[in-house]
């Protein structure tokens, strides 16, 4: 027993563990909150895991086969028990019990026997006579089922324990170990995969996952074994119609549906049924949820601009969410190969803008509750706003070097400027960089991508140094040197942005000049900006910049924008941009399938405790002896009784009052 509650002590802390840590996330996740070392010590333990760990499952092993141990020795001698009568017992040993009574009777002992019966068997409690030469022994109990709250809550523990390991990786993992099945860890089509990878369409028990885009339909799905998965054919098949989804005010969604077509191989029959959150699909012994939703293989129209260089023609890129596609860019060591992974397509973008930036921060803990409880639907949040579609891609080199690319589509209003956003990162675990792009008359990135282009043209940076010369040199006087610093300002800046002439400066002017410098150069190098910016306005045919009235502040503050931006180019790692022009969006459902035939027997073993606590708790035994022996001639019959109970409470005492004085009205008076 008392290993028994050790281990269901254990039990009960990892509970609690994989009640509080999510389960089943990737690897990144945990890393991310708990750091390198302490995953690695957390990594031995399976914590990412726990119901399905290879010590859990030990620890529930384990009390199983001790708590079944404890039920065969114990439970046939409480039942035996429950059923006997006690007869055993004897007059002398009565006098040791606390609550006892002794009268002399008025009639014979057959008389006062079929009285004590009667007493007895109306206060609930079943009699046996047994007769020993005069001595008439009268055996009682009433209660005796308290026994069956033991024997109900030892075996409700062994059925619940035998039930979640049927559904768990058990079964399962018992196929990977003796049956020969491997999972598979590389990437192939479900047809190729053998026999070894492919579980029985019987398989008693098992949870998987299946993804299944709109218009599409499928009838396997996956289980998801360590590093590898194994295919689990489905008795039936599966088509998506329509995905439904939505949204709170806060764009997090508030419904996702699924409308599913079913198809019975067997007999051809199909139906139609939507599956919501907590209203799955339950068909030949199979149960399918609405686990989350995902792409279903969008396509995608990008446009391309190049970065890096004086070319400025753009070109188009057309793939799909989970497709690469290769590209060739110019970069700094000259023209190489690049992959673009598209990987995510995101529709609609409700965002927190109170940072400037989309909030790419992980939520806190109130607000997950708030997430998950649905209490987000009624917050506020002024800040928030659809700011429209985005596209979600890696750029790959021929090196294998990686990052992470989000543009929105659209461009969003940041201090009074229509920007486009084009997020970085470098691995997962990052949150988003933003580089915000001036959106042109044409909410475009066209007019900011030949600005780039012209900055990086030495050429068009003298002539652009030439033009603020010439409108701000004092006639007559020789514009050679202002020429000449307004070039070494735009030189500067395309080498290195801002951070190039901070550089520049710190290293060329005494400190205590440093500030007016500074303020020199960058009013030097905001005129040229627009003098560059006229000269590529002129080139492509469009109207010059005006110079008075709301329109000149706009067009102020479009330079400030692209000044900032062309020195961020400078630290983005990409030689190319990509836009996301357009897309047709395919949406798709992921569902949870499972078969698991421990549900009803983990139900069958609740009924049991509850049978048991409630037995164990509100049955109470009682047992009662009476011994009935001749007494002198004309004196009647000599009566002992005794009552006992397990637990003798307050309730037991009154009880034996009560019994007490109806054993005394038998008495001689």
């Amino acid at each position: 027993m008392r290993f028994a509650v050790s281990l269901l002590m254990f039990i009960a802390v990892a509970s609690i563990l994989g009640t509080v840590l999510m389960q089943n996330r990737p690897s990144n996740n945990y890393i991310d909150q708990f750091g390198p070392f302490w995953f690695e010590v957390f990594d031995k333990f399976s914590i990412w895991h726990v119901y399905n760990s290879w010590w859990f499952l030990l620890i529930m092993g384990f009390l199983v086969v001790s708590t079944s141990i404890c039920l065969t020795r114990n439970g046939p001698k409480m039942i035996r028990d429950m059923r006997s009568f006690r007869e055993h017992v004897r007059a002398s040993s009565l006098r040791a019990f606390p609550h006892r009574v002794a009268i002399e009777a008025a009639g014979s002992v057959e008389d006062t026997a079929t009285q004590m019966q009667t007493l007895l068997k109306r206060q609930g409690y079943a009699v046996r006579e047994k007769r020993d030469g005069d001595t008439l022994l009268l055996s009682a109990k009433k209660g005796s089922g308290n026994r069956l709250g033991y024997i109900f809550a030892h075996a409700a523990m062994v059925i619940i324990c035998v039930g979640g390991l049927l559904d768990s990786e058990l079964p399962v993992r018992l196929q990977v170990w003796l049956g020969g099945k491997q999972p598979i860890v590389e990437n192939m089509l479900i047809s190729e995969v053998p026999a070894s990878g492919r579980l029985a369409m019987g398989n008693p028990s098992f949870r998987s996952s299946v993804l299944v885009s709109e218009g599409s339909q499928a009838s396997s799905a996956v289980v998801m074994v360590d590093d590898g998965a194994l295919v689990q054919p489905l008795p039936f098949t599966l088509r998506l119609k329509k995905f439904i989804i939505d949204y709170y005010s806060t764009g997090m969604p508030s419904r996702f549906a699924s409308e599913v077509q079913v198809t019975d191989p067997d007999t051809g029959k199909t139906f139609d049924q939507t599956i919501e959150v907590n209203e799955p699909l339950r068909f030949k012994g199979v149960t399918v949820y609405q686990s989350s939703f995902d792409d279903g293989g969008s396509t995608v129209k990008l446009t391309g601009y190049p970065l890096v260089g004086t070319g400025n023609t753009p070109f188009t890129v057309d793939s799909a969410v989970g497709k690469s596609a290769a590209v060739d860019a110019v970069t700094t060591a000259g023209k190489r190969s690049l992959n673009v992974d598209v990987t995510a397509l995101r529709p609609i973008n409700v965002e927190d803008m109170s940072g400037g930036v989309p909030a790419t921060a992980p939520p806190t803990f109130g607000e997950h509750v708030a997430a998950v409880t649905g209490s987000a639907a009624g917050k506020k949040n002024e800040n928030l706003r659809n700011v429209g579609p985005s596209i979600q891609y890696r750029l790959i080199d021929d090196a294998g070097q990686a990052h992470e690319f989000q543009n929105y589509m659209l461009p969003v209003m940041l201090d009074g400027t229509a920007v486009f956003l084009a997020g970085v990162r470098n691995t997962p675990n990052e949150n988003f960089r933003y580089l915000r792009i001036p959106a042109d008359d044409d909410n475009s990135v066209a007019e900011f991508m030949r600005l780039r282009s012209a900055l990086a043209d030495p050429a068009m940076r003298r002539a652009a140094a030439e033009r603020f010369a010439a409108d701000n040199a004092p006639a007559g006087a020789d514009r050679a040197p202002l020429i000449t610093a307004a070039e070494r300002a735009l030189n500067t800046f395309a080498d290195g942005g801002l951070q190039g002439i901070a550089a520049f400066l710190q290293t060329n002017t005494p400190p205590d000049e440093l500030p007016r410098a500074a303020d020199i150069v960058i009013r030097l190098l905001g005129s040229s900006i627009g003098e560059l910016r006229a000269l590529t306005r002129e080139r492509a045919g469009l109207p010059a910049v005006a110079g008075a009235g709301p329109d000149a502040e706009r067009a102020s503050a479009w330079s400030r924008m692209a000044v900032a931006a062309l020195s961020d180019l400078t630290m983005y790692p990409s030689p190319v941009f990509f836009g996301l022009t357009d897309f047709n969006h395919v949406q798709a459902s992921v569902f949870q399938v499972s078969r698991t035939p421990g549900k009803n027997t983990v139900y069958l073993g609740c009924l049991l405790l509850i049978l048991g606590v409630f037995s164990m708790f509100y049955i109470r035994d009682r047992r009662v002896w009476v011994f009935l022996t001749p007494g002198e001639p004309g004196h009647g019959a000599q009566v002992q009784a005794a009552m006992t109970s397990q637990k003798r409470t307050l309730d037991f005492n009154r009880e034996f009052e009560r019994f007490k004085q109806a054993v005394l009205r038998l008495s001689r008076s």
